[in-house]
C-alpha cells in the first residue's frame, strides 16, 4: 500500500534531481525514527566511536600518506532518511582518484550497487582499513549529527538512488545506519542488491531497540572475526 502509486512526485533538488515519491513523505513515521530511547543510544555510541576515532586519527593518517599521499578523510553525498541528502566521511582507503577510476573497475555485484571483491584501487593501507572497518570511524560523526544511526540501512548514493523503482524507495524509511543487516550477517559476502533491499525492509518489520543491540554486537563479531571481509 505504501508504494501503490507514482502519481504524484516530490523533487529533492541537490545538483542532482531525486524524484521521491511523494507517498513516501505521506507513510507513517517509522517508530525507529522517533524512538527517544535510539537516539540516546546514537548519541552515546557516536562519543565513544569519535573518541576512538581521535586516538587513531593520527596513526592512521600517517599510515594514509606514507602508503599513497593525499586526502586523509573521503567525503561523498548520499541519500539518508526519505531520500534526503547528506555527507558522509571515511578515512580514505582507495587512491586520490578514485572516483576517476570507477568506470575502469569491473562491478561484481548484481543491481543497484558497485562491489569488486580485488578493487585495484584500494590502497594496502586501505585495505587494513576496510577490512577491520576502521575507514568507517569517522562516521560516528553523522552519527551524532543524526543523519545517520548506529543500526539502520546502508545509506546509498545519489546515482543509485536516481535508479531506484518504486519498491525500493522503503528501505529508505528510516535512518542509514552504520551498521545493518546486511553488514551483521554477510557484509561484502551479498552482492545481490534486491537481497539487501529484503533485510532492510526486514530490519524495519523486527525492529526494537533489544534488535538494534544484537545486530551491533552481530557486526562487532564479524569484523572481529573477519567475517565478510573484502
Amino acid at each position: 500500500m505504501l508504494y501503490s502509486s507514482l502519481s504524484a512526485l516530490q523533487v529533492l533538488d541537490l545538483d542532482n534531481d531525486i524524484a521521491v515519491p511523494d507517498n513516501l513523505w505521506r507513510a507513517a513515521i517509522h517508530p525507529s525514527v522517533t524512538s527517544k530511547f535510539k537516539r540516546c543510544l546514537d548519541i552515546l555510541g557516536a562519543l565513544v566511536g569519535l573518541s576512538v576515532t581521535l586516538i587513531m586519527l593520527i596513526p592512521i593518517a600517517i599510515a594514509i600518506q606514507l602508503d599513497n599521499p593525499g586526502p586523509v578523510f573521503y567525503s561523498q553525498m548520499r541519500c539518508g532518511y526519505r531520500g534526503r541528502p547528506f555527507r558522509i566521511w571515511k578515512f580514505r582507503s582507495m587512491v586520490a582518484n578514485a572516483d576517476d577510476l570507477k568506470p575502469l573497475v569491473e562491478n561484481q555485484a548484481e543491481g543497484l550497487i558497485f562491489k569488486n571483491a580485488q578493487d585495484p584501487r584500494i590502497t594496502r593501507v586501505g585495505s587494513v582499513l576496510r577490512r577491520t572497518s576502521l575507514d568507517e570511524f569517522p562516521q560516528f560523526w553523522n552519527v551524532l549529527k543524526g543523519d545517520m544511526s548506529l543500526v539502520g540501512t546502508r545509506p546509498p548514493t545519489i546515482d543509485e538512488v536516481r535508479r531506484y523503482e518504486r519498491h525500493h524507495w522503503q528501505r529508505l524509511n528510516v535512518k542509514p545506519g552504520l551498521t545493518g543487516r546486511w553488514q551483521a550477517e554477510g557484509r561484502s559476502t551479498i552482492k545481490d542488491f534486491e537481497a539487501i533491499v529484503k533485510m532492510d525492509v526486514d530490519y524495519q518489520v523486527q525492529w526494537s531497540l533489544g534488535y538494534d543491540l544484537t545486530l551491533i554486537w552481530r557486526t562487532v563479531e564479524a569484523v572481529v572475526l573477519s567475517r565478510g571481509a573484502c
